[in-house]
């Protein structure tokens, strides 16, 4: 296991292999605030996804790159709308999605794999089997981040759909650290389902 990790990083500059710790402790500590339910889920996020942008544009891989870029933008929305007051409450509730949200996530599910793909085609990438992966995982984690942002307790199911996925793809492509990375946020996603739905459960019965 340590020798994977360490094959995948022999050719990379420290730069790099200094630049993919950052994203990765930041990103760590975004899902870790978001299952705290606090607004630091978005500054660390931030700093997360704008480097992970530029790993990945380098590396090449670009429909990961523009889930990071739309982390980047969705980060920003989140930010101002948790940072909203609702009316008679002073923070975003979390909720559960209703029929018209529900539609809208699918909507956009679609929409994200058929952008992502039709860009690989404008810029005439070689589409291989582990890319149409990747794209299907950018319509989930699309949909999750809006629904976050949202605070809606079906971000953490579409999270953990994604992260199962990603987890051996960037480990197939020798991303060791990213991959290692997706498995923790999955273990994380879990339990902050579980923390967001007895929160979630709470507010129901005091109403």
């Amino acid at each position: 296991m340590i020798e994977f990790f360490l094959n995948a990083y022999k050719d990379v500059s420290i730069t790099h292999i200094i630049l993919e710790f950052i994203a990765f402790v930041f990103g760590i500590l975004s899902v870790w605030y978001a299952r705290q339910e606090n607004i630091l889920v978005y500054p660390t996020g931030l700093i997360a996804t704008i480097i992970s942008v530029y790993l990945l544009f380098i590396a090449g891989y670009l429909g990961d790159m523009m889930i990071n870029g739309y982390f980047t933008i969705m980060s920003i929305y989140g930010w101002y709308k948790w940072s909203r007051k609702t009316e008679g409450s002073d923070n975003l509730p979390i909720t559960r999605t209703n029929t018209k949200e529900k539609i809208i996530g699918i909507v956009l599910f679609f929409i994200t794999i058929f952008v992502v793909f039709g860009i690989y085609k404008f810029f005439d990438y070689q589409i291989k089997t582990d890319n149409y992966i990747d794209i299907i995982a950018s319509g989930i984690f699309f949909t999750g981040m809006w629904y976050m942002a949202n605070k809606k307790i079906e971000n953490w199911t579409l999270w953990i759909i994604g992260d199962l996925i990603v987890t051996p793809l960037y480990a197939y492509r020798g991303l060791g650290m990213l991959s290692l990375q997706y498995l923790i946020f999955t273990i994380l996603a879990i339990s902050a389902y579980l923390e967001w739905r007895k929160i979630l459960n709470k507010s129901n019965l005091q109403l």
